[in-house]
């Protein structure tokens, strides 16, 4: 194992969330130690929830503007993903049927966490806590579309499985949290 001496630690943005640059030094494999720079940006840790409906082999995803992926040329910037948010202080758990309620109207009780990912680890801080849920239409409370006041403008979309996966092949979800948990859907036979 490498060791690190974390030898300064500078804030080059606060506006949004935390843009640092970390002056360290880090040993080699060889014994050699070496200084380095890079830059973490720190925006929480999250959570991602696929909801699915094994009798009716459907899922709930959502669409939203995605200024990240407009300026790196998606041409509408609108973004197919499954629910997600950031933890806001709150376990994972919590924080996921928080964001499953505010985002898609659905109340849901039962979730299951399935496993948890660094989701860019060259330049973000973030683990995101990934979870499954089965839905059914009685547990939709109101019509979702976020909160307001954190400007989130979200449509709730219902898909039959089997065309979300082909969404993956032909470019239409290109979201890395929801590719990842539609194959671990595939992969453990939920729908």
């Amino acid at each position: 194992m490498k060791k690190v001496n974390i030898l300064r630690t500078d804030i080059l943005s606060d506006n949004w969330y935390i843009l640092k640059k970390v002056t360290y030094e880090i040993t080699l494999a060889d014994g050699t130690v070496t200084q380095q720079q890079r830059e973490a940006y720190d925006r929480g840790n999250g959570a991602a929830i696929l909801l699915y409906n094994k009798e009716q082999q459907t899922v709930i995803l959502t669409r939203q503007f995605r200024m990240p992926t407009y300026i790196n040329g998606n041409e509408t910037g609108m973004l197919i993903e499954c629910c997600a948010g950031l933890l806001d202080k709150d376990d994972p758990e919590a924080c996921i049927k928080r964001e499953t309620e505010e985002e898609t109207g659905y109340q849901i009780t039962d979730v299951q966490k399935v496993f948890e990912a660094y989701m860019s680890p060259g330049s973000v801080t973030e683990i995101l806590h990934f979870f499954v849920a089965a839905y059914t239409r009685d547990m939709k409370i109101h019509d979702g579309g976020g909160l307001e006041e954190e400007q989130e403008n979200i449509e709730v979309l219902e898909l039959p499985f089997r065309k979300a996966l082909d969404m993956i092949r032909t470019g239409g979800i290109r979201d890395g949290k929801t590719i990842m948990l539609l194959q671990y859907a595939v992969i453990n036979g939920l729908i």
